[in-house]
């Protein structure tokens, strides 16, 4: 069944041009009408054959075909979306400077749908102080940047610049193209969001706690952050002053955030109690650990001397966002997060009625985790419950775009 959506993919040339093909694949699989434009060194990675038997339509690379239908401009005009994938540091130089040298560049000119890419390079490559400002231009232009991951290279490298899995990049571009057709704009907002939290005072907790055992080892969780620092950057957008306790983040933050680094879960409490005497809103987006060990060794714990078998003693860590609503100060607004792994619907639900019941947060916000999903992910599925255990709002989408309609719902339901 068709979708009625016109999707093209670009093709620029990296290794990872051979995942393309799962991405083309996927749309395909949706009912999307998928074209893609390739590069001529794309096309050394991935054979046309293989693009257009998977696609179900031409493969189009030369800037000079196609003339008398002004084909170099009507593919951007007709798109419904744009995927890059994979993006290469060059390809992402010239997007950001607007060159239109070859056929893809003429597309995303032309273009006013939303624009979704997947960098894939090498570390270094993607760490250069020139790809980092290419970056942030093309996000402060609306570009959905999904990636990239880390892990192995070409080679015998590894590290940050893996291009992100077909199927994140597929959700993250759906996320990207909703979120547009959502706001009824074809093109976005030439002055960024509305500015529903100048003036005000946010604080915002992220990443993943840790308990040492000795010098060397740790209980820790696997949050990296993502979710946490997208909520900072949203609420930045929309005009708040932002302060971020952050606990071992795995990504960057933006800059003009105040950011508290914190270690374990009594570092971040004692962090988020200084802050929030001064905050209008706060969102505990941290996974904190319940426990901690009883006793910290201050040598490596060694094998040899504990046998075949060893136990911890922990005790409780102190309930953090209880602790924040039971000293907040009149028309505060305090937000909780609870993470969960329960597959069905119903109970998860029940999970987080029950958590919000115990805390006393004005909202909390659900969402299930696993394996594969939630943590270190750049998409999340979420519920927002109210004190009431009633859900007042359901996103998903990549991270950031889930941060603002989580903002929308705490503006709607409080005001702040």
């Amino acid at each position: 069944m068709s979708t009625g959506r016109r999707i093209v993919v670009g093709i620029t040339g990296g290794i990872a041009a051979y995942k393309a093909v799962n991405v083309v694949r996927a749309f395909v699989l949706l009912g999307d009408d998928v074209h893609v434009v390739a590069t001529e060194a794309a096309l050394r990675f991935v054979g046309k054959p293989t693009l257009e038997a998977i696609s179900r339509n031409t493969v189009h690379t030369d800037l000079y075909e196609g003339v008398a239908e002004v084909r170099h401009v009507a593919i951007g005009q007709s798109a419904d979306l744009i995927v890059i994938a994979p993006a290469t540091a060059n390809s992402i130089a010239k997007i950001a400077l607007g060159l239109a040298d070859d056929l893809l560049g003429n597309t995303i000119l032309a273009s006013t749908a939303p624009l979704v890419i997947a960098p894939a390079m090498h570390t270094e490559m993607w760490n250069n102080p020139a790809t980092v400002a290419n970056v942030q231009t093309l996000r402060e232009r609306g570009v959905t940047v999904v990636g990239p991951g880390t892990g192995r290279l070409t080679g015998s490298d590894s590290g940050p610049g893996r291009m992100e899995e077909p199927e994140t990049i597929v959700a993250a571009a759906l996320a990207a193209l909703e979120a547009r057709t959502s706001s009824g704009s074809s093109v976005p907002p030439a002055d960024g969001p509305v500015q529903d939290l100048a003036g005000r005072r946010v604080l915002i907790s992220a990443g993943g706690t840790r308990e040492p055992l000795d010098p060397v080892r740790f209980l820790g969780n696997r949050s990296s952050g993502r979710q946490g620092i997208a909520l900072a950057q949203a609420a930045q957008a929309r005009g708040a002053t932002v302060t971020l306790v952050a606990a071992h983040l795995e990504v960057d933050v933006p800059e003009g955030i105040r950011v508290l680094t914190v270690s374990s879960t009594l570092d971040l409490q004692r962090a988020v109690q200084d802050a929030a005497a001064s905050a209008d809103l706060i969102v505990m987006a941290a996974a904190v650990a319940d426990y901690r060990p009883a006793e910290v060794r201050a040598d490596k714990i060694k094998k040899d001397a504990t046998g075949e078998r060893m136990s911890l003693d922990l005790v409780r860590n102190p309930d953090v966002l209880a602790g924040l609503v039971a000293a907040r100060r009149p028309g505060q607004v305090i937000v909780g997060f609870a993470a969960e792994t329960e597959p069905d619907d119903a109970l998860r639900l029940e999970l987080g009625r029950s958590k919000i019941q115990r805390k006393g947060a004005d909202l909390l916000v659900l969402n299930r985790v696993g394996w594969t999903e939630g943590f270190a992910t750049e998409g999340n599925a979420i519920e927002v419950l109210n004190g009431a255990g009633d859900i007042v709002m359901k996103a998903s989408g990549t991270k950031l775009s889930v941060a603002h309609r989580i903002l929308d719902s705490i503006l709607q339901a409080h005001g702040v």
